[in-house]
């Protein structure tokens, strides 16, 4: 059985002006815009795209199929997923049964909320530990398991 080694680190990644990353993290074949902070511990995966002015906060995981807007903020620990095991089990690599994730602009997502395969307008705030589970069509502040809007 051969063994592959994986080393954390940054490769064939697009910078826009005035970003500030906090290393360890792990960003590869992904796209960062303007003035965006990164904190440390942080997973972006290929084809991820995050606009400007966004904030990162450490241990979140944004895997590929996901598109962030500008004026975001993802807390810490947040989870973002593009298998949602329909299958009954998971996709692996096939990437045929992955679904896309679209953050809207101005979203903050609370720490150690789960982001499945969604759509989120504009303008939201998503809490801590929330679950979202359904498409964010209407503007204003989502909590629980699954998400529902508070406010």
């Amino acid at each position: 059985m051969a063994y592959q080694s994986s080393i954390a680190g940054i490769r064939d990644v697009i910078f826009g002006e005035n970003v500030e990353l906090v290393e360890p993290c792990n960003l590869y074949e992904c796209t960062i815009g303007n003035n965006c902070f990164i904190g440390p511990f942080v997973e972006i995966q290929k084809g991820v795209v995050i606009g400007n002015d966004c904030r990162i906060q450490s241990h979140s995981f944004i895997c590929e199929l996901v598109t962030i807007g500008s004026g975001c903020f993802i807390g810490h620990g947040v989870m973002f997923i593009n298998d949602d095991f329909k299958a009954g089990k998971p996709a692996e690599r096939n990437k045929e049964l992955w679904k896309s994730t679209y953050i809207g602009n101005h979203v903050s997502i609370g720490s150690n909320a789960t982001i499945m395969p969604v759509a989120i307008c504009n303008n939201v705030v998503i809490g801590a530990g929330a679950v979202v589970t359904r498409n964010i069509t209407e503007p204003g502040t989502y909590a629980g398991n699954p998400a529902k809007k508070m406010s």
